[in-house]
C-alpha cells in the first residue's frame, strides 16, 4: 500500500472513531496530530512509506496559571 493511501485510511478510522486530529508539514512528511484525554500523539507518514508515531503521555498533574512563566523563561529565545 503507498503512503498516500497509508495515510487517507488512517484519517478515514479517525473520523470514523469520531478522534479529532490537525493536520500539518514537518520536515518531508505530513504530521497528524491527535489529541486525546491525557495524550497528545504526533504520527508521521514519510514518502518513503515510513509511519513515525510519538506519543506525549500526561500524569494528570493540573498547574496553576504562574506556570505559564515557566513556559516563557523555560522555552524562550
Amino acid at each position: 500500500m503507498n503512503t498516500l493511501q497509508t495515510l487517507i485510511d488512517f484519517l478515514e478510522r479517525l473520523e470514523e472513531n469520531k478522534i479529532h486530529y490537525n493536520l500539518g508539514k514537518i520536515r518531508d512528511s505530513i504530521l497528524v496530530e491527535v489529541a486525546v484525554p491525557g495524550q497528545r500523539w504526533e504520527v508521521e507518514f514519510f514518502p518513503d512509506g515510513i509511519v513515525d508515531v510519538e506519543k506525549f503521555l500526561s500524569d494528570g498533574t493540573i498547574f496553576d496559571k504562574s506556570e505559564i512563566e515557566v513556559l516563557f523563561r523555560d522555552f524562550s529565545d
